[in-house]
């Protein structure tokens, strides 16, 4: 991308969880951003009839850098073209329209995922899982989907990787592990209690700790030394929420993945190369 955007979309993930003076001011950029991209903190403050320690706080709570990067977000998102809505799959639907309206929606949560990734975050992660002894995946229901893919990536590329799908069983591993170790923990919601209760074992063991969670302040994500965020998809997406959910957790698995054998190319393969001469084998 030769720009940043998501603004607008960050904004609405976390619209109606603001206090109220941020939640005025969220209102109006969304009603109109075009304007925004040129206004000083002061001079959105008094349009949004708030005040400029308001401004500062909604970028805090966008866990942004400052309102600069709000501005250039929301620039970002003024120059994309703009799309159509997620829509959920209402009874009697074509097959035609389920292929098109789940490929529409497929695409937009993971651009939205793209938008909601800081770089640095990334990079951070990548390193924490390469100095780590171990890594110790965690996920309740569809995210234990993506905690077990995780797995199974990470044993190719010559890791030690647990994900147990017993969270008692789960809790137990962590009491074996060691402080370089590394918790990641997939959570949409980032409320799940199973989840919840295991980064906090994980920081008590002294562990590294990254999060996979919708975007917006969660306890899972407060947890978290590294809080990685997916798209949190729209109100019209309830209903088939596990579905965009796991597909926007299983992309930043593969990202991370993917960027840790690229980082780290030379040291992982040979061991990508062996895993898969060993199920060659089994042909």
């Amino acid at each position: 991308m030769s720009y940043i955007s998501g603004g607008l979309a960050m904004l609405k993930s976390i619209e109606n969880t603001l206090p109220t003076s941020e939640q005025k001011i969220a209102k109006y950029i969304l009603s109109s951003p075009q304007p925004v991209i040129t206004m000083t903190v002061k001079e959105l403050a008094e349009q949004s009839e708030t005040s400029s320690a308001a401004v500062i706080r909604l970028c805090k709570s966008l866990d942004l850098k400052g309102f600069q990067e709000l501005k250039m977000r929301i620039a970002g998102d003024v120059q994309k073209p703009s799309s159509s809505e997620y829509r959920d799959i209402d009874k009697g639907e074509s097959i035609h329209h389920i292929i098109e309206q789940m490929t529409h929606n497929g695409v937009q949560i993971l651009k939205e995922t793209e938008e909601m990734l800081r770089r640095e975050d990334v990079e951070r992660a990548v390193q924490d899982i390469h100095e780590a002894s171990s890594l110790h995946l965690f996920g309740i229901g569809a995210s234990g989907l993506v905690a077990a893919d995780g797995q199974q990536k990470f044993l190719r590329a010559g890791r030690y990787a647990f994900y147990l799908q017993d969270p008692h069983m789960s809790y137990t591993t962590l009491s074996n592990a060691r402080e370089n170790d590394v918790a990641i923990v997939v959570s949409f919601s980032g409320e799940t209690k199973e989840a919840v209760q295991f980064i906090r074992l994980a920081k008590k063991n002294g562990m590294k700790t990254i999060s996979i969670t919708k975007y917006g302040s969660s306890a899972i994500s407060q947890l978290a030394d590294i809080p990685l965020y997916t798209s949190s998809t729209q109100e019209a997406m309830i209903r088939s929420a596990a579905t965009s959910s796991r597909l926007a957790q299983l992309h930043v698995i593969d990202i991370l993945f993917m960027s840790y054998v690229s980082s780290y190319y030379d040291e992982v393969i040979q061991s990508l190369d062996s895993s898969r001469a060993a199920i060659d084998e089994q042909k």
